[in-house]
């Protein structure tokens, strides 16, 4: 039986906001601009309940050669019209799994084109270079997608010092993929195409350590392969590590209600998978995390 309890109080609600809460962040939004509005959003719930109350002090007026008064007053010192209301953003500390370029959309853990090549890999860029796509098929980029993950699952031998046609190099295929040892290097550990509708395709791609200008320059090479170019339009993050998108509380649920709900149902999650906080190996239960990058 569970039982929930409602509260007005504020400081009981902020002494609660401690976890992990998942969202979905838009595209063409800055980390820093996605990251003030929720602040702001907590800001203003919180102000909205029931906050501490105004400070008192203690004055004792009268002669010194009389009796004097004692008298109790609210002190100005506290008061929200001249310090602020009682909760301000600099009152949380609220961080992210990875930050996200303003390119990027997708899943984001916090804690509390068409034949065409651009100057920065990305639809805003200036373009650069055009060339005919009528001559790629599906095929094409399968074989290509194919490649690429073939020589990433060599390097991720590689960069373990396994050979990768021995004995240990098996057993530790066996155990799935493998975290690279410096989280700088980008590992993919799959890639396909799962649409593609000339001039546009679109590929998933699980990987770990990536970033937007990675994933962008991945889709510039695929083109360069197909003997055209390729621009990348949009990068959706649609997993990331346990969580995924249909856990990822849009911008209009980014309130104090729907977001302790949600660092609630990631606490669960987190409980049934202890292992992704103490990693034994170099073995990753489960794969990290995916990516869906629209060109």
């Amino acid at each position: 039986m569970s039982v929930k309890v409602y509260v007005n109080d504020a400081r009981l609600v902020y002494n609660a906001l401690n976890g992990i809460f998942v969202i979905y962040k838009s595209p063409h939004v800055h980390f820093n601009e996605m990251r003030q509005t929720l602040i702001n959003n907590l800001c203003e719930d919180l102000n909205d309940m029931y906050v501490r109350p105004q400070r008192k002090y203690v004055a004792i007026e009268g002669d010194t050669n009389k009796d004097m008064k004692v008298i109790i007053r609210k002190s100005f010192a506290d008061d929200p019209l001249v310090v602020g209301p009682r909760y301000q953003p600099n009152d949380f500390k609220l961080a992210a799994t990875k930050i996200m370029h303003k390119d990027v959309s997708g899943v984001l853990v916090c804690g509390i084109n068409k034949g065409q090549a651009t100057n920065n890999y990305f639809h805003t860029g200036k373009i650069i270079e055009k060339s005919k796509y009528t001559h790629i098929k599906r095929g094409h980029i399968d074989k290509i997608c194919s490649s690429m993950q073939s020589s990433h699952q060599k390097k991720m031998f590689e960069l373990c010092g396994v050979d990768i046609q021995s004995q240990a190099a098996y057993e530790l295929a066996v155990q799935g993929p493998i975290r690279p040892v410096n989280s700088n290097i980008p590992m993919i550990y799959a890639i396909k195409c799962t649409n593609f509708s000339p001039p546009e395709f679109t590929l998933e791609v699980v990987c770990t350590n990536e970033y937007d200008l990675y994933l962008k320059t991945i889709i510039h090479e695929l083109g360069m392969q197909l003997r055209s170019n390729a621009t990348c339009t949009q990068i959706i993050c649609i997993q990331d590590g346990l969580f995924n998108i249909q856990q990822a509380l849009l911008s209009k649920y980014w309130n104090i209600k729907e977001i302790m709900h949600n660092i609630q149902m990631c606490k669960k999650i987190i409980d049934e998978n202890d292992h992704i906080l103490y990693h034994e190996n170099a073995a990753l239960k489960p794969i990290n995390h995916s990516m869906e990058v629209v060109s």
